[in-house]
């Protein structure tokens, strides 16, 4: 087939790849978003789909909007017979779903209808799943409802960061639209419905979800910290200021602090939640860069009975 492939960020371009190195269909041309800035300098930077594509030499479209008539017009002109699609990061009109003959398809990281939306590895882990995945799907107007080509299945860690689940799902996912691809190509592969039940919603993360509370489980709390890592960031206050919060563990045979009481030791450091305690291994004040926990508790001095989250 002729394809249009649609992505922007890292995580797209290991379907982009695997679609160029199968050799079976054509990659015609990439729909990414317009250049962004980016950097101390805030120069404008290319995405990282536009700047696998231009490496590839494949034609490169980045329209403000997918609804523009001249993207439209380019879009016709190549006519695509399908158009795979994994983390583009615009809404698709109607009008523009209508071009391809056999429609966008895209590589969505959950088990859907399971964590529709643009976070679902983020809430997978905060919600603690023990099992995740992708799915290959054909468009619609609706969020991540249309019937679903194929599956594959991810276990989640108990250590994986969100960042560490999506490196994962993302060259598995590639094989899995590659094989969608051929599927539709042959006619051995057939959409199918998904179940009404089951829906949940993965809406994207925003700063404030990913403060920490304290006064919740120590398994709560690891989740978050795990769910919101590489980005937004986990976060808390310490006298003040935002202290970031990397990477930390539960330790479960401690239970005599308070939620967000610190209690500093030579090489560690912890601090209290609702239930056990968790060591705080990896921190980042604000304006510094990242540290170990107990460097940063030794700088910063605590006082006995000191609590974050204030």
């Amino acid at each position: 087939m002729k394809l249009v492939f649609a992505g922007t960020p890292e995580v797209a371009v290991p379907a982009l790849d695997a679609l160029i190195a199968s050799g079976r269909h054509e990659v015609a041309a990439v729909v990414t978003r317009p250049d962004a800035p980016a950097g101390r300098g805030r120069r404008l930077v290319a995405s990282p789909v536009a700047e696998r594509a231009e490496e590839a030499g494949i034609e490169v479209l980045k329209p403000a909007r997918p609804r523009d008539e001249e993207f439209l017009a380019r879009l016709r002109e190549i006519a695509p017979d399908c158009c795979p699609v994994v983390a583009y990061g615009a809404l698709l009109p109607k009008i523009a779903l209508d071009v391809p003959a056999r429609g966008w398809v895209n590589l969505h990281f959950s088990l859907l209808p399971a964590w529709r939306g643009a976070a679902p590895v983020q809430h997978a882990v905060m919600a603690g799943d023990e099992v995740t995945g992708a799915s290959t799907f054909l468009i619609e107007e609706g969020l991540d409802s249309g019937p679903v080509y194929g599956v594959l299945t991810e276990e989640v860690r108990p250590t994986d960061t969100s960042g560490d689940l999506l490196t994962r799902l993302a060259f598995a996912g590639a094989g899995l639209l590659a094989a969608t691809m051929d599927g539709i190509e042959d006619g051995t592969l057939h959409a199918v419905p998904q179940p009404p039940e089951g829906v949940t919603l993965a809406p994207k993360i925003t700063v404030e979800d990913a403060q920490v509370e304290w006064s919740a489980p120590a398994l709560r709390v690891d989740r978050v910290v795990r769910g919101c890592t590489p980005a937004p960031g986990a976060w808390t206050l310490f006298r003040g200021e935002r202290l970031k919060l990397i990477q930390a563990t539960p330790v479960l045979d401690r239970t005599d602090l308070a939620p967000g009481e610190l209690s500093a030791a030579k090489n560690n450091v912890y601090v209290g939640t609702g239930s056990h305690a968790i060591e705080l291994l990896w921190v980042q004040p604000q304006g510094k860069k990242p540290m170990k926990g107990a460097d940063w508790a030794r700088g910063v001095r605590i006082v006995h009975g000191e609590l974050l989250g204030l």
